[in-house]
């Protein structure tokens, strides 16, 4: 049975994608450092899902992530810094994570002797902040590459040299510029993971600071949804090998921030608290990802809608609070 390594295996996408893979029965190694928020949590649920192996280090310490290496057939990558805000305040651990982490795991895949399937998590921030510009039919992958940020840049940066691995190298990698992820086992904060985020301040009747005018839109994934898209580019990689795919809720998931505020407070039952700041750095006023391409050539689309996914995001952090 092929083994599959997970780095980042710990956090709110790794969690998911290994509980999927160990009710599959699926030979599992994870690969975190465990330092963001959460991840304990979610490691030890995860160790009530079934058996996997561990292997603690960050993706920017290579001896260490050439152990994790072995006997390996694929690798999801998922390690990384997360946010812009952070990225503006420590460029250089925010470069260190994940440019040269990105580096390094294909470094890493490189040097096997039958080298893995490598798909890397990148970000629509590689499209920059997309100011002034009309997305009537949303964001597709010919949209030009514009680095805005320190974290689009070191993002863009492991997402190009992805792509060139298995042009130069023949390497077999496949390349996801995610959306916005949402769902169960987010531990959300003002910087990243911001419908969780916006849902555990609500349920707690903490304040949220909005950024702007609150009309930003981002088009929101359910973890189960992407959860199923890298099972199929995993078990049949075929004809994703050599790509780089858009994915997102779409157009019919697309919600503005105050939208979502008002979709929680129905959903939760307790009003929110708004607080309004300046818009930040790199923030895209409007996103949405063209989904054209990922349907067409892979067949897979998004099944959960926003209401659906929210109430389970809800319900989940619900029942955290009654475990505390």
């Amino acid at each position: 049975m092929r083994k599959i390594l997970i780095t980042g295996g710990a956090g709110f996408i790794g969690s998911n994608l290994a509980a999927y893979w160990l009710k599959q029965g699926r030979l599992l190694r994870l690969y975190d450092n465990l330092s963001r928020l959460g991840s304990e949590k979610n490691l030890a649920w995860l160790k009530k899902q079934g058996n996997f192996e561990l292997v603690r280090g960050g993706v920017e310490d290579w001896p260490q992530l050439k152990k994790a290496f072995k006997g390996i057939d694929a690798v999801v990558h998922l390690a990384g810094q997360v946010a812009v805000t952070t990225s503006l305040k420590y460029p250089r651990q925010d470069f260190e994570a994940n440019a040269l982490g990105s580096f390094n795991v294909l470094e890493a895949a490189r040097e096997q002797k039958n080298p893995p399937l490598v798909v890397y998590a990148s970000t629509n921030k590689v499209y920059g902040d997309l100011q002034g510009t009309k997305l009537t039919n949303g964001v597709n992958e010919d949209f030009k590459v514009d680095l805005y940020s320190p974290y689009g840049c070191s993002k863009g940066l492991g997402d190009l040299y992805t792509l060139d691995y298995a042009r130069c190298f023949k390497l077999r990698t496949v390349v996801l510029r995610q959306s916005c992820i949402y769902g169960p086992r987010q531990f959300g904060n003002e910087d990243q993971g911001w419908v969780a985020h916006f849902a555990w301040s609500i349920i707690r009747g903490e304040p949220i600071t909005i950024y702007g005018d609150g009309q930003q839109t981002r088009d929101l994934l359910y973890i189960d949804d992407l959860i199923k898209l890298y099972d199929q580019i995993v078990s049949q990689p075929g004809l994703a090998i050599g790509q780089v795919f858009n994915v997102g809720g779409g157009k019919s998931n697309k919600f503005s921030l105050l939208q979502m505020i008002d979709l929680l407070v129905k959903l939760i039952g307790q009003p929110a608290s708004l607080k309004f700041k300046e818009a930040r750095t790199g923030d895209q006023p409007v996103y949405c990802s063209n989904l054209t391409k990922v349907i067409s050539r892979l067949g897979w689309q998004p099944t959960t809608s926003c209401q659906a996914g929210t109430k389970q995001l809800v319900n989940w952090i619900q029942n955290e609070r009654k475990k505390s």
